[in-house]
């Protein structure tokens, strides 16, 4: 028996383009011999498709879906897809063959967790679910099943001689490693082999990094698909287990997290039909890396920088942001903001009379930027991509409105000392970005002399402090008992409340971490907790 795994990229809500993809990748399977084609989690409709899991229109559509699969022959299909029967909804499989319907399972375990809402919709499934294939018994799961140990068991003790598991598995760091070790476990416990298929592509803050993968009886990892690039992995089945078939490598994990940048990139601006990138350019590390996630992603000839100096931006932020451009070819403007700037203070100086100079000043420059990228934007039709990362989102170290102001924020879940590890390691791929970008020290310029490290503890320490209480749920006391300075603990603590405001007002960006600011990060703007 051949089992194919359709790992593949579907668009969430568009039921008849994902339809002819899975009809597609159907034909390629049987032109290969294949008896099976297993499709990842919700594949029909995409993952997740969220509150249009509550219309009912959308399951007109998802039956729509069926039936064009159901009249192809030759060939047994496990499609993913929601169902709802009667007042509940499941996250259901459905096996066809040859017009006809095998059988259907239902997810037993609903994952409600980090960026999971799955109880929001569905009802758990309560039964096995094992076909018949060339005499093989084969049992299905759904994700979050093969997390735990009874669904297999189960499923198992129902007769399956192998075991196929659908997933939408978004990605975070050592993601794949973890999925591997998970199945492992159940191979051991069930002495039964499984082929894990999961989907690629991006869906607005996930990011689906592929990676599909077998293991054989004795939980060796037989086959695995590559990471992020959608592929028909081929298993054979003899005598009761999967056989060797290609392993593909994987990538190192600072390619993997770039490589979920770009994917994150490509989706959000391809699937939502934007004609391309925008993006300011500061001659900083931010927006450098940024920057090259963009071409990687879209090609040079879709993506704008533009560069909006003022008084204040030192004369190698310009140099630097003009090398940068030579290298990788986009199209560029510089747009200089300080007779803007003097006009809004002229504008404002009878309010502002007898008051300091502040950060309010700082903010005006930031805030002049913002509209220059936006009103750009309107004219061309391309998305301005934000240039924060997850250190400045963590303390707020960023302005309302100003830079925050875009559609999609591709360093949001990206800490300050990983953006420096991610260009050195894309300089290895290529020399795109100039070295003096990468070992200046970091600066908004906003007045004379500024420097990040003025306002906030030095970035190693404040990354540290930011994965422990933001991704490793640590209190402050217990950041001060790992040997941090009290008041660094507490200063980012206190900055992480009080920005939350902001947070709440910044676009989307790829996850790339268990924990971030997202879905899987909902705390209350007005709280006393600390």
């Amino acid at each position: 028996m051949r089992i194919a795994l359709a790992q593949f990229n579907p668009v969430v809500g568009d039921i008849p383009g994902n339809t002819q993809k899975i009809l597609d990748l159907a034909h390629a399977a049987m032109a290969q011999g294949a008896d099976i084609l297993v499709t990842p989690e919700l594949a029909l409709t995409g993952y997740s498709p969220e509150d249009l899991l509550l219309r009912d229109q959308f399951y007109r559509d998802i039956a729509r879906g069926l039936d064009a699969l159901e009249m192809l022959d030759g060939i047994t299909l496990v499609i993913g897809h929601p169902v709802k029967l009667g007042n509940e909804r499941f996250n259901a499989a459905t096996v066809l063959r040859d017009g006809h319907r095998l059988g259907q399972y239902h997810k037993m375990l609903l994952p409600n967790n980090e960026v999971f809402d799955e109880c929001r919709y569905f009802t758990p499934g309560a039964a096995p679910l094992v076909f018949e294939q060339n005499g093989v018994q084969v049992g299905v799961l759904i994700c979050e099943d093969v997390w735990s140990v009874e669904p297999a068991a189960e499923t198992a003790d129902a007769g399956a001689q192998v075991i196929v598991s659908l997933n939408a598995s978004p990605f975070h760091r050592n993601k794949i490693a973890t999925r591997h070790d998970v199945l492992r476990y159940r191979v051991e416990e069930t002495g039964v082999p499984m082929a894990y298929v999961n989907l690629t592509g991006g869906q607005d803050e996930l990011v689906f990094d592929g990676g599909s993968f077998a293991l054989n009886q004795a939980g060796e990892v037989v086959a695995q698909a590559a990471a992020y690039d959608d592929e028909l992995l081929l298993l054979d089945v003899i005598d009761g287990d999967i056989a060797a078939a290609p392993v593909t490598a994987l990538p190192n994990e600072l390619e993997s997290i770039y490589r979920a940048l770009v994917v994150g990139v490509r989706d959000y601006i391809g699937k939502n039909r934007f004609p391309g990138a925008l993006l300011g350019l500061s001659g900083g590390i931010d927006s450098a890396l940024t920057l090259a996630v963009a071409v990687d992603a879209l090609g040079a000839d879709k993506v704008h920088a533009v560069m909006m100096p003022s008084r204040y931006t030192a004369d190698i932020s310009v140099e630097d942001s003009r090398d940068m451009i030579a290298r990788l070819g986009v199209k560029y403007d510089e747009i200089e903001i300080w007779p803007m700037y003097e006009s809004f203070m002229q504008a404002l100086a009878p309010s502002f009379a007898g008051l300091d100079a502040d950060t309010t000043e700082e903010n005006l420059q930031a805030r002049i930027r913002g509209t220059l990228l936006m009103a750009l934007s309107n004219k061309s039709g391309k998305l301005v991509l934000t240039t924060g990362n997850k250190s400045e989102m963590t303390t707020g170290y960023c302005t309302l409105y100003g830079d925050m102001a875009g559609g999609f924020a591709v360093l949001k879940d990206v800490a300050k000392t990983l953006v420096f590890a991610l260009c050195r390691w894309r300089n290895t791929v290529g020399d795109v970005i100039p070295e003096r970008i990468i070992t200046r020290p970091p600066s908004a310029e906003l007045r004379p002399d500024q420097k990040d490290q003025d306002s906030l503890p030095p970035y190693e320490v404040l990354d540290a402090i930011m994965e422990r209480y933001v991704e490793g749920n640590q209190s402050a006391a217990d950041i001060v008992a790992a040997g941090f300075a009290e008041a660094d603990v507490n200063k980012v603590v206190r900055l992480l409340k009080i920005n939350e405001y902001k947070r709440r007002q910044a676009p989307v960006g790829p996850r790339i971490t268990h924990r971030g600011f997202g879905k899987d990060w909902r705390y209350p703007i007005t709280n006393r907790f600390m």
